[in-house]
Parts: C-alpha cells; structure tokens; sequence
C-alpha cells in the first residue's frame, strides 16, 4: 500500500523489494584502492523498493549486487495504491529522484535510520517500516511470500528484538546501540565501527565473519557513515591487536621468551609426492578380519599421495579416529550400531522442541537461525549441495542441529558447516558424517570458542616459524604493519577451505589427518604459500593494504600438488637444521617424546605413533560420547613456548 492506511479500494501496485549491502567503490580494477583509506564507498546497506515495469511485472529491475551476493534479498511484493497527500516529502526524504509514474512510489532507507517494522499477517505477511524521524513509509504486502528470509537478511545488518508492549511491533537498533544494551559502559560511541563490532560479540562477530569466510576485513574496515574518514593503516593494525589479546607477536621483551639468533637451515631438499592409495592398495593394509595392519607405513604413503575418492570413505573413519585402527569388521559394525542409536537420541532432543519450547529457547532459536543461514549458501556450486530441495542441504541442517545437542555449550558458530561439508560429501551417511565431524570438531574446537584461544596460538606459532624460515620477509610485514599475519586468519580457522578447490580440500585435508610429517603441519602449509609469495610482495613493495587484497586474491588460484611439496619440503629443512630453537621443535613436536614404549612404532617421519589410534583419537574413543570437550581440558597447545628469533 501507498501509505501506512490501508483500504481496500485502492488500486494494485507490484514492485521489488531488496537489501543492497553497499561496498566499496574501487578505481579500476573492481577492488578496494588498499593503497589508501580514502577510497569513495558508501557507509552502510538500505532498503529500497520499486514498482515494477508494466511489460514485465515479474522481472526484477536490474540491480547492482552487494559484496556477499548471498545477502541480496529481492522478493516480488505489491501494495495497493492510495494517494499520499504528503509523497513528494516522502520520497524526498527516502532518495527518490524519480518523476516518472512508474518510480512514483519508490523509495530507499538507510538501515540505521530505521525504528520499528511492524508485521502482520492478514492471510499473508504484510511489513510497515517506521523510520526515526517518525516517517511510516508504505505498507508491503508479500503475496508471494519471502517476509521471513527478508526480515533474516535485514537481522544481518541490525538488531531486531521483540518489543515488549505490542508482539507485533519489532524494535531495530544499530550496532553499537544494541551493543550499548548487552554490554553497558563497554564501549563508548567514539570508537571505529569494527572496532564496536569485535567487541559487541567477539564470538560472532570475529569468528563468524571470518569463518562466513566472504573476505571478513573488507567488512571490517566499513566505518559508520557519521564516523567516515581516513584512518592510518598502522593504526587498524594496533587495533586488531588491542581487539584480540594475546595477538601481539613482537613482544621480545616479554619475560620467558627465547630470543635466537639467525640460524642457518641449510638447503631445501626435494621432495617427490605419489599417487594416491587405490582400493586395491588400501585391502593389502587389512587382515582377514578386517584389522588394520602396518599402520605407520599405510600413513606415510597416504600423506605422500592422499587417497582415491573410492576409499575415503573408509579411510576417513580411520584417520579422524572415528574407527579404531586395530578393530575388526565385526567390532566396526557393532560400534556403528552403537553410534546410531546415540546419533538418533541427540536428533530427537531438537526434532521434538515444540514451537512453544523454542520460542523460550533463544540459545536454541539463534543456533536454528545460524544453521539455516549459512546451509544455504554452504558449496552450493557443489552437485552435491545444489538446487533447491536438496537432501544433501537438510543433511547438512540436520547434523549441525545435532551437533548442538552434543556440544550446547560450542552449539553452532558459522564456519563449522565449511568443515562439515566435504565430510558428508564423502561419507554420503548422516550418522557416519556426524561422527566424524565430531571427531574433527576435536581438533578445531578452539578454533571456535570464545576466547579464540586456538586462533591466537597458531598465528604465534605461525610468527615464529616465518621468523625461522624467512627472516627478511617477515622484517618486511612488520615494517607495513602485517606482521599480526591476520590476513592468515581465514586459513587457519577453517583449514584452507575457501583457499582450493573442493577436490583438492579433501586431498589437503586427508594428508593432514595423517599427523605426517610433523605436528602442526598446516602451519608449514601457510609458510609454504607465504614463501612462493613473499618475493613479489617485497618487489611490488606491497603496503599494508595491498597485502590484504594480493593474499585474498590467491582464493582458487593455488596448486595443492606444489604446496604439499614444498610445506614437506621445509619440514625436512627445519629437521636438518642443527641447534634447532626449542620454541619451533615443539611446534612441530620434533622432541616431544623421549623413550618410545613398546607398544609404539616410527614412521618413516619419526613421529612416534600408536600402531592402533592417533595420539588425538586415543582420547576421543574413550570420551567422545560422554564429554565432547574433555580432550580440550588436557590439551596444553602442544607445550610451545613462542620463539622470536632476531
């Protein structure tokens, strides 16, 4: 409807209504100018309707879509036209320039400027806007539907809650607003827009947008609009390093650091990689009652080749300790059976919430919302995940649904359906993906609580070792205010998901369950990347900025063969190495052990392992179904002290 007044003889109206998330505004190339902080953008996301062609009513007008594409919410609504005494202040006041008919009644908002939406649902949902000012813009009518993904977008941008005098009326306030509300005297309104965001929620906000993985500090550097202006880049670095504490990776004056000199490590070897382990292969490992044998040789070989997708489906079950290596078909099936009774317990504590039970359940209610937000947009590219309807996708839902049942107190962050989703698409078994998802949750849990305390060790260990291995390099980040390596974040949090391809995620991944050649061998995957691209960072003489865009821009562009090669490469150069840091081998456990008991046995690496579980899995046999966080508890981040070598 024109108005906020509603009759029912006035004339039909159909148009679009959309979210557009506004973006930077690039010079040239279609990506941020990061040479500078000045660069023309708009400040926030609006709201914008209009009415649709009369030739073609069901075709949404053109649009420029926003950074995340996926936020993008264009819905086919109508209202009925009624006069408005008052429409050329109306659409003044929204940012309609229009003096044609068909964009009479268009009109735009910006989303901090709104105070209320009122919903009704009158045999459909039907959405009045009240801006702050006290304007009541026209009423929308969703005859086709997509009220609530629209109202889900929006929640995307501010907060909506319930207002406590009329049900059908919600309150909207800013950020830092509804910052102010959760977490009195905190924050004053002074500070940087990200900086407000980090510290409103630093559980979502810090781990959900980089784990949403849609290039999370091109996001973060969007200042409010009253707040635009040109900020130093060193200063964005401080702040990332008073937003995150612990951070801080240059502090050689801190008591109980091991300060080293230069080392010299000596040349790098050459390394040769096989192909990977065949069905046929992987049945010569197994005994004739299915008993996994030789299992320190069967790990190396899949480390220097990974495995045919024909076999990992059995193979993962190993290697993420949800299959003791040494049990027996028979010992297999029952543990299955077991697992699926358990599996099915946990689903039918959330299937059976009624809606009554959910709606006092807002822990539960924003884990659904969270789900069903990022499932959606979770490799839909994939065949496996595409089109709508698909069984995959509710597989998808389902699981992360029952991983909240099984961990509450983690619950869902986005990014965990990143990790879910290659293991269902191997496992094509909900309870066997569930399964083995918990047992990776075991080792990336940290990743995502909280305190980030597992994101802060690795970026220190990840210091230390760039320090040891490319020493001018690293001088060069920390004279352009990189030397957090935050612009590693993303890596890391999600093991290089959204760095490679699908296909050479899983290969990437399976050669890392393998414990080979070292631990934290995903760190040396990171050094790896960073040593093919460091010359032509320092060449370019890339600054801050520019660093950010040229390492976001290697998404999709990177070769998995030649990274494993050279991260192996560089283990063997550091094992080479005499005198090396303590800090730096027990990073990468070098030292870890010092009498093998008998019931242990080497790989070719010298990793001393159990012949019949992981060192990780020997735990989570015992512990998986009663406590999911009891690993957490004993971990001590493998003892690392860090080393800063000058």
């Amino acid at each position: 409807h024109s108005s906020p007044d509603e009759s029912e003889d006035q004339d039909l109206i159909s148009g679009f209504l959309r979210i557009v998330d506004k973006v930077w505004f690039f010079s040239g190339l279609g990506y941020p100018d990061f040479g500078s902080f000045d660069c023309v953008k708009d400040s926030s996301s609006v709201v914008e309707w209009a009415q649709s062609s009369e030739d073609n009513p069901h075709r949404p007008i053109d649009h420029q879509l926003s950074y995340e594409t996926e936020w993008d919410m264009i819905n086919a609504v109508s209202f009925r036209r009624k006069v408005h005494s008052h429409g050329d202040v109306l659409n003044r006041k929204c940012g309609s320039n229009h003096a044609n008919d068909r964009n009479k009644w268009a009109f735009s908002f910006n989303v901090c400027d709104l105070r209320s939406i009122t919903v009704k649902c009158e045999g459909w949902s039907c959405i009045t806007f009240r801006l702050k000012d006290g304007t009541a813009l026209p009423a929308i009518h969703f005859h086709q539907g997509g009220s609530t993904a629209f109202l889900d977008s929006l929640r995307k941008l501010v907060q909506i809650n319930e207002s406590p005098d009329d049900e059908n009326v919600l309150i909207v306030s800013t950020y830092s607003r509804a910052f102010s509300q959760s977490f009195e005297n905190l924050l004053d309104d002074t500070n940087y827009g990200f900086v407000q965001k980090f510290k409103k929620d630093p559980y979502t906000t810090t781990l959900g947008g980089f784990s949403k993985v849609t290039n999370y500090l091109f996001d973060a550097f969007r200042v409010p609009e009253l707040e635009y202006h040109q900020r130093p880049a060193e200063e964005v670095a401080d702040l990332l390093g008073e937003i995150i504490p612990g951070l801080e990776i240059n502090q050689q004056e801190e008591p109980g650091f091991e300060v080293i000199t230069r080392l010299d490590l000596g040349p790098r070897p050459e390394v040769q990689r096989r192909g990977p382990v065949a069905m046929e292969e992987w049945a010569k490992y197994q005994d004739s009652e299915g008993r996994i044998t030789n299992v320190p040789h069967l790990k190396d070989v899949i480390f220097k080749g990974g495995l045919c997708h024909a076999v990992r489906r059995e193979a993962w079950k190993f290697l993420l300790g949800y299959f003791p290596w040494n049990s027996t078909h028979e010992e297999r099936k029952l543990l299955q059976k077991r697992k699926t009774d358990e599996y099915f317990r946990m689903k039918l504590q959330w299937k059976s919430v009624s809606e009554e039970q959910e709606k006092r359940n807002s822990r539960l209610r924003d884990y659904r919302s969270l789900i069903e937000k990022d499932v959606n947009r979770t490799d839909r590219n994939n065949k496996f995940y595409e089109g709508l309807d698909n069984p995959g996708l509710i597989l998808l839902h389902d699981i992360l649904m029952t991983y909240c049942m099984f961990d509450f107190d983690l619950g869902y962050v986005q990014g965990m359906s990143d990790l879910l989703s290659p293991i269902l698409f191997v496992m094509e078994n909900e309870v066997d993906a569930f399964w083995c998802f918990v047992s990776f949750m075991d080792e990336m849990h940290e990743n995502f609580e909280e305190q980030m305390q597992g994101m802060k060790t690795q970026l220190v260990q990840l210091s230390t070792l760039l320090r040891l291995l490319a020493l001018a390099f690293w001088n060069y980040l920390e004279a352009q205010d990189s030397g957090y390596l935050y612009f590693c974040f993303r890596w890391l949090l999600i093991r290089f998901k959204r760095e490679l391809h699908f296909q050479d995620v899983l290969r990437l991944w399976e050669v890392m369950w393998t414990r080979l050649p070292c631990q934290n061998f995903h760190l040396l995957v990171c050094c790896a990347i960073l040593d093919s691209e460091k010359q032509k960072i320092m060449d370019r003489k890339y600054g801050f900025n520019e660093i950010l865009k040229h390492i976001n821009e290697l998404s999709m562009k990177l070769d998995i063969e030649e990274i494993l090669i050279k991260s192996e490469a560089i283990c063997m150069q550091i094992k080479n190495c005499k005198d090396l840091p303590h800090s730096v081998s027990e990073i990468l456990g070098l030292n870890t052990v010092t009498e093998p008991s008998a019931a242990l046995e080497t790989s070719e690496y010298g990793i001393l392992e159990s012949p019949q579980t992981s060192p990780r899995s020997t735990h989570r046999q015992d512990h998986v179904i009663s406590n999911g966080h009891s690993h957490l508890k004993e971990s001590t981040h493998n003892g690392c002290k860090v080393a800063f070598i000058s």
